[in-house]
């Protein structure tokens, strides 16, 4: 899968995804530091990467400002929580696939995932 990681994405989350052979582009990477939501939320799109980050905005940029996605996992990562978090996310990946990602926003926290249809 193609994601784009927010630069506030644990360096651990995306060696996980490296190493479990997806496509991650950092913020860094992609020149994308210090830039706003809606732009990197664009750039996504633009791109077909799934966005994954930790910034709660992101929810509100999607649902309330209707700006279109190529697919949001939004972390509810803590570092004490990280392994427990890793593990639904690594289920999440499994059970869904790229293109069913590029439609859905994924909230994956402790022991769960919840996920809405992107607008």
């Amino acid at each position: 899968m193609r994601f784009l990681a927010d630069e506030n994405v644990y360096f651990s989350t995306v060696s996980l995804l490296r190493q479990e052979g997806h496509d991650v582009l950092t913020s860094y990477e992609a020149g994308l530091m210090s830039l706003s939501d809606p732009v990197i939320l664009t750039y996504a799109q633009e791109n077909r990467r799934i966005l994954i980050t930790r910034d709660s905005d992101y929810g509100a940029l999607t649902f309330v400002s209707r700006l279109p996605s190529a697919g949001l996992v939004y972390l509810r990562i803590e570092p004490n929580a990280e392994n427990q978090v890793h593990v639904q996310l690594l289920r999440l990946l499994a059970e869904h696939t790229e293109t069913e990602l590029h439609d859905l926003f994924v909230v994956v926290e402790p022991g769960r995932h919840r996920i809405r249809t992107l607008p």
